[in-house]
């Protein structure tokens, strides 16, 4: 999908003004020293050493920003031309990427000097709960592509209560896309910290269905 008129608008766009307050909330928070990189911390742990990570929905930076200062080579994307903006604000020279999920290929990453293949492709932060409506599988399918082999992807939502825009996305349902792009769920928690599971949020680890699993085993510290 090379033409912007192509990426059909995401219930994060279709939201408006209800989702004003979000960039500016964090901005806060980091410049108040507040600890914001629960998700950044897993990502981290199972993550081989200076992995490729692909943070899709990058947001205002944070999680890219945090894996950075762990050695990882992190490409953030984010479509949001403000998140885009107070991304650079808080994090100067993050240059995240300008880019929708949807649009994402390994011939745009390549065209923006950034890998095409990534050992982890991190989509946190609610972010499949503000896709467009009825891209999730197009979404899933899109980011299995960049994997490299042995990859896995991080996704984390809210079950209830989500952001201002955003859908319900039942586990079940979300298993079923998950099967359909042809990926795997290796793991489900309800939390960061991997608690149990719940029916507030989400955390779902992935990988490609027949990929040899344990492939980066070895990359720990």
């Amino acid at each position: 999908m090379s033409e912007e008129s192509a990426i059909p608008p995401s219930r994060w766009a279709l939201a408006g003004e209800g989702t004003h307050g979000y960039g500016p909330r964090f901005a806060e928070l980091v410049a108040g020293g507040e600890d914001v990189d629960g998700e950044a911390r897993l990502v981290d742990a199972i993550a081989p050493r200076g992995a490729r990570i692909l943070d899709a929905g990058a947001g205002m930076g944070r999680v890219t920003a945090a894996l950075r200062l762990r050695g990882h080579d992190v490409t953030g994307i984010e479509p949001d031309p403000s998140l885009v903006a107070q991304s650079e604000q808080t994090y100067p020279g993050i240059d995240l990427l300008p880019l929708d999920i949807l649009e994402t290929t390994p011939e745009v990453l390549s065209a923006h000097g950034r890998a095409t293949a990534y050992e982890l492709v991190v989509a946190v932060g609610n972010v499949f709960i503000l896709l467009a409506e009825d891209t999730e599988q197009c979404a899933l399918t899109m980011l299995r592509d960049l994997l490299a082999p042995g990859g896995r992807m991080l996704i984390g939502f809210h079950l209830s209560a989500g952001p201002a825009g955003s859908r319900s996305y039942p586990p079940e349902e979300f298993r079923r896309d998950v099967e359909a792009a042809g990926l795997v769920v290796d793991l489900h928690a309800g939390s960061y910290e991997l608690h149990p599971t719940n029916a507030e949020y989400a955390v779902w680890l992935l990988s490609v269905a027949g990929s040899p699993r344990g492939a980066h085993s070895a990359g720990g510290a």
